[in-house]
């Protein structure tokens, strides 16, 4: 398979900091790619992701081969408070990330931050699965994606009452050298926790798709 010239640059960095790269045409080579990532019997679950569900990702590991830790099935927040403890158990945690960068890092905002728990400790994989719209130069290419594309959307699909879900952007963009963690004070507000993936220890524990689609936000 042809790999693009850039994502092959990218796939060599995420290798140098000892994540294992995987390149795929379409979200139906990524899904597939998952079957073989998966073992079945495997205890599997995810964060809340939009390129998750857009590949089936979450359709597949529902089939009953996996044991699924459904966080859709959670009625309270207690029973969500212990779906996000006993995912760090898990066998492979399934994610996608805020953007990639071309050096070859991962980075993440959360607002509960179990998501970026699970990705930096705790589940035996990690599999991230990025559409090429989330690949950037670098960390301050990165920051500023979350702020004027990806906090937007996501405050705008789960409904919820921010400054970015009203104008589009981040309301630090508005103060003359807006800082990683600035922003507005809402109640409901999802950037609250910051995950700079670099180099790591445990080689090969997060594994990286990039898509040769746009997915998710």
């Amino acid at each position: 398979m042809s790999i693009p010239e850039n994502i092959g640059l990218i796939m060599k960095k995420l290798e140098a900091n000892n994540m294992k790269p995987y390149y795929c045409k379409t979200r139906e080579d990524a899904l597939e790619l998952l079957k073989t990532l998966i073992p079945e019997g495997a205890t599997v679950t995810h964060g809340g992701s939009v390129t998750i569900s857009e590949i089936g990702a979450d359709k597949l590991i529902s089939n009953g081969s996996y044991n699924y830790l459904d966080r859709s099935k959670c009625e309270t927040r207690e029973d969500q408070q212990k779906l996000y403890r006993d995912s760090f158990f898990a066998d492979v945690f399934l994610t996608s990330s805020n953007a990639l960068t071309e050096n070859g890092e991962l980075y993440n905002v959360d607002g509960n931050a179990n998501r970026i728990s699970a990705i930096a400790f705790g589940p035996k994989s990690v599999i991230a699965v990025v559409g090429v719209n989330k690949i950037v130069k670098d960390l301050d290419a990165a920051i500023t994606r979350v702020k004027t594309i990806a906090a937007p959307k996501n405050t705008v699909r789960l409904g919820l009452d921010t400054y970015c879900a009203k104008k589009g952007q981040c309301a630090s963009l508005s103060m003359a050298c807006p800082k990683m963690s600035d922003g507005c004070h809402s109640p409901q507000r999802i950037c609250c926790s910051y995950l700079v993936s670099g180099q790591q220890r445990e080689k090969d524990r997060i594994k990286v798709v990039i898509v040769n689609e746009e997915l998710g936000y």
